[in-house]
């Protein structure tokens, strides 16, 4: 186990939380009549919290965390938009929410199952993990609903 380890899965998670955040706030930006921005801007407000709880342990351990989220999530973004223009409205935002809350779960999932992170790391990512599990069984919920009702 080493501090370049749990940096670096810190790091990770970060990046892929920004990205979540993201794309809940761009999803709040463009959702008909806002139907349901509220929901999105509360889903982005919870990354927030654990994105700080993130960086803040990488600056423990000596590490930078990212204040930013990847370049493909940008894009992924910029497809969405695409998606939403061509007719897909707000169930394209939501089918999209809940396609990104099952990659964030992997991504905290393989870091859980790395055996080189320290016990500590291990729990706060653990802890963040069960908000980002409770936000995905929001979302697959709301997209659930939208579908029955459509």
């Amino acid at each position: 186990m080493s501090i370049n380890t749990d940096i670096s899965k810190l790091d990770d998670l970060i990046v892929t939380t920004i990205d979540s955040i993201r794309g809940y706030e761009h999803s709040a930006d463009h959702a008909d009549a806002g139907r349901y921005a509220h929901f999105f801007r509360s889903m982005a407000g919870e990354r927030r919290n654990v994105v700080a709880r993130l960086q803040s342990a990488s600056r423990t351990l000596g590490g930078t965390p990212a204040e930013y989220g990847s370049t493909a999530a940008a894009l992924h973004r910029r497809w969405e938009d695409l998606r939403r223009v061509l007719g897909g409205g707000d169930e394209a935002l939501v089918k999209e929410i809940e396609r990104g809350e099952d990659y964030l779960v992997e991504e905290f999932e393989r870091a859980l199952g790395d055996d080189n992170i320290s016990s500590p790391t291990r729990a706060l990512i653990e802890e963040c993990f069960e908000s980002v599990r409770h936000g995905h069984d929001r979302a697959s919920a709301l997209k659930h609903q939208f579908e029955a009702t459509h």
